[in-house]
């Protein structure tokens, strides 16, 4: 089962666990409850329920909380400070937990809501239905295509079918099913099934790989049939036509029109189930004569129709940061990674870069060492090595993230393979606890080890089962590799012979089933090593491309033990932790990036950024959001800082907001999370604002 509802043991209450996509949510009740099946009516579909008798619920962190009517009309938008008295009625709550949850109460109910909890309470012993919903998706089917480029298109047309709703709501992540995978065979074939939307919009394209790739994110959100055509347009039963061409070129106009669609279609949806207060519709207003409640109503081709009136330049500034760029060389076996693309709604690129040699010897020599850190200190390898191999340098683009599908290995930007896209969806585990193992070969790096061992598993809330592993034999790596585990950090020496052990070397190339799912291999020259692993079952890990500096190693290391603790997928703390050290150019993500090891504790993966200014009792700051693994672009989120009622689109920068010296102390304890201050990177927990 991929839910389970059992009664908690410290304090009374049931626990919800996702055990696929390891995620845990704890009610709390005032006695002890049975969890019992039940088939109450959520009005939103879940996966699994139970029924509990209690006279209050309360949630142990404050989280993005709806109630509805039986009718799913809102009644009370759960904010911090609330504190309300809903008469007799039916009522349905929204929880926004790592999984979605849903509350079935009748009768009174009374709401008060603080920093840390919002809390239900009924007037006497009453029934509540409790149902779950897991983020985890599973294609409905399998495409066959041919290498033929107007069968690809033909395939590709049928990604939509993974679309929840054509309505503005598409925008949230969970209303966006995983697209049908695509494969290659002799023939093409669309299983009966799949059921694509009538939406009335084609998208007109050269018949070729590279525009129906790139062109493949934009279809699925628009439920676009991809048409053979001269000019690269889309066009709409109503007869509206919109150019995806233009100086900038179509990839770029694709790129545009999608983030465009996007945005509007966040603010439109305020319209509807959501009518919070948004950020990015206050801002975008003022500068657009669209009637958003006129919109919502109308569908998707008319609501495209009048979307696109407005200029790109317009709404440019008010889009969110994309999580992510892929770039895709169009051969004919990467039609397969599609699909997981277009599930990440990813911008698509096409390879535009220039390829390197790079040689093998210490990463940094000649450059000037950051603190705590020599250039001329041991690395991590336990031989210099002289082979080279290629590496591409894919083009810079404003995304988050950058990705690459293709020959060779990517410079600032994570290697992805389709083998670990279908890891990630294979996946399975029954086990309760998070595994984590810890591995290191040399006494000479301890410090790492300890670092590890202390901070993998600190969050109170959470699973944990963390085993370290010191001086490991081939054959005892090789089990420990095996394992079922969450997540492998190995810490030691690699070379061109593998992973170096008590007694010789282990060739992850020889490993024929690994159980970890995720790793960091912080030692030299770790590609090769990782990527046998992805091969091999892991979904995806941090690897370095050369010999790194072992102050350097440690420092970034140590950074990205915090972030992924903290519930920082791989390339979002990849690329955060790559600051930290003058080798951190060096370590790149190798198979899914998306993937992470625990949830945020919040809800969002935030970075936050501090001017101190002139050292008033004021401080400038600004929050980064980075899209957690269990979400997607379209969430929402309210910040730390400024109006608690207002909500902003997830990913990008959000402020500057100007807080006093007790704001700012007081924000800085409700929980530990990455802190960048005057430059200088820190955690909130260790921040004494009486020095600045």
């Amino acid at each position: 089962m991929t839910l389970s509802f059992d009664p908690t043991s410290v304090r009374p209450g049931v626990e919800i666990r996702d055990h696929i996509e390891r995620r845990t949510y704890a009610l709390h009740t005032s006695s002890v409850v049975s969890p019992t099946p039940t088939d109450d009516d959520f009005r939103f579909p879940v996966d699994a329920a139970v029924s509990v008798t209690t006279d209050a619920v309360t949630l142990p962190s404050f989280v993005a909380t709806y109630v509805r009517d039986a009718d799913g009309e809102m009644r009370l938008q759960v904010r911090t400070g609330t504190d309300r008295r809903l008469p007799e009625g039916a009522y349905r709550v929204e929880v926004c937990a790592p999984m979605k949850l849903y509350l079935a109460v009748d009768g009174p109910v009374s709401v008060t809501a603080s920093d840390d909890r919002i809390r239900f309470e009924f007037e006497s012993e009453t029934e509540v239905g409790v149902g779950a919903r897991s983020h985890h998706e599973r294609p409905a089917a399998t495409v066959t295509t041919t290498e033929d480029p107007r069968d690809v298109m033909t395939a590709l047309s049928t990604l939509g079918s993974a679309l929840k709703t054509t309505s503005p709501e598409r925008s949230f992540p969970t209303l966006r099913g995983h697209p049908p995978l695509v494969e290659v065979g002799r023939e093409l074939r669309v299983p009966d099934e799949l059921d694509v939307p009538e939406t009335g919009v084609r998208i007109e394209l050269p018949p070729d790989r590279g525009h129906a790739y790139v062109a493949a994110p934009l279809a699925f959100y628009l439920g676009a049939e991809l048409v053979p055509g001269s000019t690269p347009r889309i066009v709409t039963d109503d007869g509206f036509e919109h150019a995806l061409d233009g100086p900038q070129g179509f990839e770029e106009a694709v790129a545009r029109t999608l983030k465009q669609t996007f945005l509007l279609d966040c603010v439109t949806r305020t319209e509807g189930y959501y009518p919070v207060t948004l950020h990015e519709r206050e801002a975008v207003e003022p500068h657009v004569d669209l009637d958003f409640a006129d919109l919502y109503d109308r569908t998707l081709a008319e609501r495209l129709d009048a979307y696109l009136s407005v200029p790109f330049e317009v709404v440019a500034e008010f889009v969110p940061t994309w999580k992510l760029t892929t770039h895709v060389d169009p051969t004919p076996e990467n039609v397969e990674s599609i699909p997981f693309l277009v599930d990440d709604l990813a911008v698509v690129r096409t390879p535009d870069t220039r390829q390197t040699t790079a040689q093998r010897p210490t990463a940094a020599v000649g450059e000037v060492a950051r603190d705590g850190e020599s250039s001329d200190e041991f690395t991590r390898s336990t031989a210099g090595s002289s082979e080279t191999f290629p590496l591409v340098e894919p083009e810079r683009t404003d995304s988050v993230e950058q990705a690459w599908l293709g020959d060779h290995a990517p410079v600032d930007a994570s290697k992805a393979t389709p083998t670990a896209f279908r890891n990630r969806l294979e996946r399975e585990t029954d086990d309760d606890d998070i595994e984590i193992a810890v591995v290191c070969n040399d006494t000479a790096m301890d410090e790492e080890r300890d670092i590890a061992a202390e901070v993998y598993g600190s969050r109170e809330n959470l699973p944990f089962d963390v085993t370290v592993h010191r001086d490991l034999t081939v054959e005892r790596l090789r089990d420990v590799l095996a394992e079922e585990t969450a997540f492998l950090h190995y810490i030691g020496h690699i070379d061109d012979n593998g992973f170096e052990c008590a007694d010789g070397y282990l060739d992850a190339a020889d490993v024929e089933d690994v159980g970890a799912e995720a790793f960091m291999l912080n030692a030299c020259q770790s590609y090769d090593q990782g990527m046998a692993l992805v091969d091999a079952g892991s979904v995806g890990g941090v690897v370095t491309l050369s010999d790194v500096i072992n102050s350097g190693a440690v420092r970034v290391g140590k950074t990205m033990v915090r972030l992924l603790n903290r519930g920082f997928p791989l390339r979002a703390a990849m690329s955060i932790a790559r600051g930290r050290s003058i080798v951190g150019n060096q370590y790149i993500v190798v198979g899914d990036g998306n993937h992470d090891v625990v949830q945020t504790e919040s809800g969002v993966a935030v970075l936050c950024v501090i001017d101190t200014g002139d050292g008033d009792d004021e401080f400038e700051v600004t929050l980064r959001s980075y899209v957690s693994g269990e979400g997607g672009m379209g969430g929402f989120f309210t910040p730390l800082f400024g109006d608690a009622d207002r909500y902003h689109l997830t990913s990008g920068e959000h402020g500057p907001f100007s807080l006093t010296t007790d704001e700012l102390r007081t924000t800085l304890a409700l929980e530990d999370f990455p802190v960048e201050i005057d430059g200088k990177f820190e955690w909130s927990n260790s921040i004494d604002l009486d020095a600045y």
